[in-house]
């Protein structure tokens, strides 16, 4: 119960909800318990009736006998059903407080639990994969608001039912009420062994349905690489491996289970036996009537369902608390980057880093080492350098999707760290390595990260973008449905989308992280062309492979293994004839062989 005393907040809020909720558990068990007294009354009445109904045997006055007795029978009939209703009132005012508070609760908690995730930096989605996440949110959210609602509810109304019917009974006779609650220790002492057994099972259950889920959801997303390499055979093979799984985990929780009730129904059917005969040897001591011994059985068989309930309510706060926990896991992650509240500030674009140090925390691999460097406002810089020289750790710590291990960077002269991470990022623009599209339409793909749709302001970005005729030539132009990730375009219509949407930001820092792969040498040019006025004054950084991308910059960066190996103008590196002049040489070689 540690893990879901987290929850008490929420009972808290809505304690208006709750506390309502009670009265009418209270008032509803109240007219569940009446019926039976009725009942006793109505049966110790027809007892003595029939001995009168026959002394009068050969009367006239029989026949008024049985007329007072058949409607006094009605009338308690009545009253059974006219309690009944009431009882049934307010179990539906019961439902509509607690249920409805329970659906209040899941409301914040998946909102809560959304926004923490929006809060964690890249370095915990490194960590964790996608369907698990999905998981905790949906799955173990529903979980969670079963104890909230269901097993509140029927743990309140067990515990209340059982307190009035156990009154109603010392009050009738102590010894019958004893010997009929007799096996009740035994249910309980059978209930705290399944306790442990049911907890551990269905945290099983949970944990295999996160991997199912993640399973599930990595092969739905990379559909378009099982089908072009036929494997779809072995992947159906795989997910029945772990359905297989999460089938005998599942079975193993229902076989607690299926022992469970049979064993809490015998107990509850001996107790009636005890009953029967217990309160035979009373009647006929007269110490009761028979009419009590009837008022006992109703009394055991009302309890019957709040018996059986026990087992499910059990079962159900063992699944919360096991999914409880797996939410807390992620709750209580601390975000490693953290914004400050510093009021917001115009950005410039000077970009300093000052013996910058940065090693990736989840794989211990160091990508950068001492870098040091100054980018001026409205200077045009390039990175370049082979695969895992630190070329894209550079954006991300620009980004400040890490923070460094050791050094600084300076925004304008301020550290980055001092900056409101909000404000910040939105006065720059993006276009990450792997391009993610929304499964929206284009229009709302280029707006991403504008706060309105302006027609005019859209297509202009898609014009510099060199991606307007491409999408003019669409059926539906900008309102087509990209699909998936983007999965409709081809790789290099999704890249200049992906700048348009950087572009429609009109930031003051732009960083194009290696976005022109997928995309020709005249687009190419056409693109840089675009950027050149469109980025006048303000500072663009573009990280590439081709040369030919990033000759026209004002400085080009050249990494090796994580530090500067080469820093100058395209003609000064040209000069040095070091590393970057025997990768123009290589890459201009390449092309020279695609052509022949």
């Amino acid at each position: 119960m540690k893990e879901l005393a987290y929850l008490n907040k929420f009972f808290v809020k809505y304690r208006w909800r709750l506390i309502p909720g009670v009265l009418f558990v209270i008032i509803s068990n109240i007219f569940a318990v009446i019926p039976a007294q009725v009942i006793r009354v109505a049966f110790d009445l027809v007892n003595e009736n029939i001995a009168i109904f026959r002394l009068f045997n050969g009367f006239d006055r029989q026949e008024l006998v049985y007329r007072l007795f058949g409607y006094s029978v009605l009338m308690f009939g009545a009253l059974v059903l006219v309690l009944a209703l009431i009882r049934g009132m307010f179990l539906f005012f019961m439902r509509q407080t607690i249920i409805l508070m329970s659906r209040h609760i899941e409301y914040d908690l998946k909102n809560e639990i959304y926004a923490h995730y929006q809060d964690l930096s890249m370095a915990f989605y490194r960590r964790n994969n996608t369907g698990d996440l999905m998981n905790r949110v949906t799955e173990d959210v529903s979980r969670v608001r079963m104890y909230l609602g269901p097993a509140v509810m029927y743990a309140i109304n067990t515990v209340v039912l059982f307190a009035l019917i156990i009154f109603a009974m010392v009050q009738v006779n102590l010894k019958l009420a004893v010997y009929s609650l007799l096996p009740l220790p035994i249910l309980a002492y059978t209930i705290y062994k399944v306790h442990n057994i049911i907890n551990e099972r269905s945290e099983r259950i949970q944990e295999q349905l996160s991997r199912l889920s993640a399973f599930v959801q990595e092969t739905f997303s990379g559909i378009r690489v099982i089908k072009a390499y036929g494997r779809e055979r072995e992947i159906r093979a795989k997910f029945a491996i772990e359905s297989e799984v999460y089938k005998t985990t599942s079975l193993n929780l229902i076989q607690v289970q299926a022992l469970f009730y049979p064993a809490m129904l015998l107990l509850v059917g001996l107790s009636t036996i005890i009953t029967i005969y217990v309160g035979g040897i009373e009647v006929m001591r007269g110490s009761i009537t028979s009419g009590n011994i009837a008022e006992f059985i109703i009394y055991l068989n009302q309890l019957m369902f709040p018996v059986m309930s026990l087992g499910w309510v059990t079962s159900l706060v063992q699944r919360a608390a096991a999914s409880q926990k797996r939410i807390n896991e992620f709750l209580h992650t601390v975000p490693e980057i953290r914004s400050t509240d510093a009021p917001k500030i115009d950005i410039r674009g000077k970009i300093t880093f000052d013996n910058v140090s940065f090693t990736y925390p989840d794989t211990g691999i160091q990508a950068l080492k001492g870098l040091s460097f100054d980018i001026h406002e409205g200077e045009f810089v390039a990175i370049i350098g082979r695969t895992g020289a630190g070329k894209s750790t550079i954006a991300n710590l620009l980004l400040r999707m890490y923070d460094t291990s050791s050094g600084e960077i300076r925004i304008d002269g301020h550290p980055i760290k001092s900056l409101n991470l909000k404000d910040y990022r939105q006065q720059m623009g993006f276009v990450p390595q792997e391009v993610f599209l929304f499964s929206d339409n284009i229009t709302n793909n280029i707006a991403f990260g504008i706060s309105e749709n302006d027609p005019a302001r859209i297509e202009k970005a898609a014009r510099d973008a060199a991606v307007y005729d491409n999408i003019a030539q669409f059926e539906k132009g900008f309102d087509t449905m990209v699909g998936e990730r983007g999965l409709t375009l081809s790789g290099g219509q999704k890249q200049r989308i992906s700048i348009a949407r950087a572009l429609v930001k009109n930031p003051q820092i732009l960083i194009l992280d290696n976005c022109l792969s997928a995309v020709d040498t005249k687009t190419e040019e056409e693109i840089l062309t675009n950027l050149g006025s469109n980025m006048h004054g303000k500072t663009s950084i573009i990280i590439a492979h081709r040369i030919s991308t990033i000759k026209n910059a004002d400085k080009i960066l050249v990494l090796d293994d994580g530090a500067i190996a080469e820093m100058g103008n395209h003609q000064q590196l040209m000069e040095k004839q070091g590393i970057y002049r025997n990768l123009y040489e290589k890459q201009l070689l390449e092309e020279q062989e695609a052509e022949a």
